[in-house]
């Protein structure tokens, strides 16, 4: 299991204090919030992309070059690269250049995002976005696969004989989840590539992901990359944690009384009975996060966002160290003792080359300078077997 947080870098008013950071001190606050995941014994830190106020993380390679550069074993990641507004093909550049700089410690989670307005800001019609992330995503896997790749889709330009570069990372692309609160098809999507599912788990009752993680576990075995129990699932919570689960629910009211994302509607209680938000003491974080296997199987990824709703900074930081320091040993401990032994542990790329390429060196591309380039010629890097083609599923 890989335990971890997830930011969606809001920057929004502490409703305690009045106090609404800049983005300079929000950027900042996420890559200290970062590198103390590392700190506390976590996995992984994840960061979304949004491209509107009142967020910050318009650039996730940038931010996560640094925070990958500033840190020695942390994997980092997004909790949504938009697979829709953004050009697959920088998506290939840019992602390949984010691993070899973090040396193998970086996946992506591919999403549609939901925020309509940024459709047009890129070029791109919402009404067209599952279509879209369904193309995309089918370049892009091609793009980290195959060293010259000939293509022709309905949302942009053909490429031909063309080569992204830098290749992966020993010559194997970076993981793949695939994010969705409630799209079918994208479930599918990630069943089909053999990919991990990612369920953000937040706002909705258990029995809305079961449907999804359990869609996606059925055709994961149907496309032959393995039984169900061994299908890559990942799902998202949210925790506020202090020694008596009284001062938790009070001093985290405000913040949930106030937030943007659910604020002014249901009351926290009922928002804690039908969801997976965990307001208490440790032990009861522990407990209800224990649950979730109850609910969806043996899973390879648990983030936790808290640096939401306009908590501040210190806050967030002692938050990590009850997480790092109480909640997520007995984690590791109590679900290994359940789980079943057929169960995948997360892919890293570590693991990954290992698959590929078992004790064999792995591949490292590089180009020959006697077979022309991309501009006068055919590409200069090895070519992937022509008889391999990788399809994405259409509607």
């Amino acid at each position: 299991m890989q335990f971890g947080i997830f930011s969606v870098s809001d920057i929004t008013r502490d409703p305690v204090s009045g106090y609404t950071p800049s983005e300079a001190e929000r950027i900042d606050a996420i890559v200290k919030i970062a590198q103390k995941t590392e700190e506390v014994g976590l996995d992984v830190f994840a960061i979304g992309e949004h491209h509107n106020p009142p967020f910050t993380s318009s650039s996730p390679t940038t931010l996560l070059s640094h925070i990958a550069a500033t840190t020695k074993r942390l994997i980092v990641s997004t909790s949504t690269t938009l697979i829709t507004t953004n050009d697959p093909v920088r998506i290939a550049e840019e992602y390949a250049m984010l691993q070899h700089l973090a040396r193998g410690r970086v996946d992506l989670m591919m999403g549609r995002g939901n925020t309509a307005p940024v459709y047009p800001w890129f070029g791109q019609d919402i009404r067209q976005s599952l279509p879209l992330a369904l193309e995309n995503y089918g370049l892009l896997h091609r793009l980290w696969r195959e060293d010259v790749v000939d293509w022709e889709g309905a949302f942009r330009t053909p490429l031909q004989g063309f080569t992204s570069i830098p290749r992966p990372l020993d010559d194997v692309p970076p993981f793949v989840w695939h994010g969705s609160i409630r799209t079918p098809e994208i479930a599918e999507q990630a069943a089909f590539y053999g990919d991990g599912f990612f369920a953000n788990n937040i706002f909705w009752p258990k029995e809305h992901f079961q449907r999804l993680i359990g869609l996606y576990r059925q055709r994961y075995a149907h496309y032959g990359h393995g039984s169900e129990i061994q299908a890559i699932v990942g799902l998202g919570g949210q925790a506020f944690m202090a020694r008596r689960s009284q001062d938790a629910v009070e001093q985290f009211r405000p913040y949930f009384n106030e937030a943007p994302v659910y604020g002014h509607g249901p009351s926290l209680e009922d928002f804690m009975a039908a969801t997976p938000l965990s307001v208490g003491s440790p032990q009861e974080v522990i407990d209800k996060t224990l649950t979730f296997r109850e609910h969806f199987g043996d899973y390879q990824r648990q983030l936790f966002l808290m640096d939401h709703a306009g908590l501040p900074l210190n806050t967030v930081l002692d938050q990590l160290e009850i997480l790092g320091g109480e909640v997520v040993p007995a984690l590791r401990k109590e679900m290994a003792a359940r789980r079943d032994p057929e169960a995948p542990p997360a892919p890293t790329h570590e693991s990954l080359v290992r698959a590929k390429y078992g004790s064999d060196e792995p591949r490292q591309p590089k180009p020959n300078p006697n077979r022309g380039d991309n501009v006068t010629g055919g590409s200069p890097y090895q070519d992937t077997d022509p008889t391999v083609r990788t399809t994405y599923p259409r509607l």
